[in-house]
């Protein structure tokens, strides 16, 4: 490697680390560190004094989000600012700042848009609505309006299956969009409007959502809320209830046992299986319970179900158990497919007869080996001069 070559290189690492610049280090650092020290340093306080002394560098998540709240993503000098309050070095701050993608590392606009392509979403027209933002925002993927106001990205998963396709908006959910219905919201936030989202709390801005996730609330009316499950979420349990499914001996209303009160559990009740409109007659198995149930209990066995090796118990198996003859032959079957190596010794194990040849062999040598020195000359001048 030539010196520009190795330059080159050295360059780019450093780019990882700290793209775009690379601050001074800190005697008071450069001058964007000194003015996010100037700004954060009494909050960034308060975050590491939520954390034990010898474990100060547990903080180091809530820190850069601190930072972000504050530039709107993580600059090289908040690296610089996150090392010097916590002792770390910079490629220490700069590996965690890029192993998480909610740390930004360019300057993101006010509205992070995030669009599922995933496997479910992409199914349900996921991709014909980020291609559509595409066009519609000029922009691709982790790139920012000319306005600053947005940046757009297609996302792997949501982990909103079920609401299908989903995008977000700072992370805020926005369910079952279509082109039409994504390219209205972003329209709205372009123009000074905060549209509310389909689940929980109103719409904050990028640096106001860090400020939360730094652990500080934000002031604002409605910035909190609970998102209520909706049908999708709870299409499973509705099925539950409508055939009668539940886990065998639960009951939602019994007691926790307590240590001390001796409380007993309440015993458990059973609902009667809702109607299913069906005109099939329902035909119970032999052992009066719904396969759902036998499953449950072979899965999640509760305390009265016996351990599969318990004394007396006897665990089901496939077929007639193997006797001793069986096992000895199939043994047997092995060890003759066990081809030897290329010393011509076993591949495997040899077992006792091959320990004992070992032995026997060892012992051998060592009483011919005693011999030998009995017979050597110099021994036996030396017991003549003992004489």
């Amino acid at each position: 490697m030539t010196q520009s070559q190795y330059g080159n290189a050295a360059s780019r690492l450093d780019d990882l680390v700290a793209p775009a610049e690379v601050p001074a280090q800190r005697n008071g650092g450069g001058p964007r560190s000194a003015d996010l020290h100037a700004k954060l340093d009494e909050r960034a306080a308060e975050i590491v004094a939520r954390y034990p002394a010898d474990r100060s560098r547990s903080a180091l998540l809530p820190l850069l989000h601190l930072v972000q709240s504050e530039e709107g993503y993580v600059s090289p000098a908040g690296v610089e600012f996150c090392a010097d309050v916590l002792g770390l070095n910079k490629a220490q701050v700069g590996a965690v700042a890029t192993f998480y993608t909610m740390y930004k590392r360019r300057p993101t606009g006010d509205w992070l848009v995030s669009v599922c392509t995933n496997t479910m979403c992409n199914v349900l027209g996921g991709q014909q609505v980020y291609d559509t933002l595409t066009e519609h925002l000029g922009v691709g993927h982790d790139e920012t309006t000319s306005d600053g106001k947005i940046t757009l990205e297609h996302a792997e998963c949501l982990a909103a299956c079920d609401y299908g396709p989903v995008m977000t908006v700072n992370y805020d959910f926005f369910d079952q969009v279509d082109p039409d219905s994504a390219v209205a919201v972003v329209n709205e936030l372009r123009a000074g409007g905060r549209p509310q989202p389909s689940r929980g709390a109103r719409l904050c801005t990028l640096k106001e959502m860090s400020l939360q996730l730094a652990g500080f609330a934000d002031p604002r009316e409605e910035a909190v809320a609970d998102g209520l499950a909706g049908d999708p979420t709870l299409a499973g349990l509705k099925l539950a209830q409508q055939h009668g499914i539940s886990v065998a001996g639960y009951d939602p209303n019994t007691p926790i046992k307590g240590s001390q009160t001796g409380d007993k559990p309440a015993p458990a009740t059973t609902r009667p299986a809702a109607a299913t409109g069906s005109t099939a007659p329902d035909v119970k198995a032999p052992d009066d319970k719904s396969p759902q149930i036998r499953t449950a209990e072979t899965r999640n066995p509760d305390a009265k179900t016996p351990a599969p090796d318990a004394p007396g118990t006897k665990a089901p198996v496939d077929g007639a158990p193997a006797g001793p003859a069986d096992a000895k032959a199939a043994e047997a079957a092995g060890a003759a497919a066990n081809q030897p190596a290329s010393d011509a010794k076993p591949a495997g194990d040899g077992g006792t007869d091959a320990q004992e040849r070992s032995l026997k062999s060892a012992e051998s040598k060592e009483a011919a080996s005693a011999r030998s020195e009995l017979a050597s000359p110099a021994v036996a001048s030396e017991e003549e001069s003992d004489k």
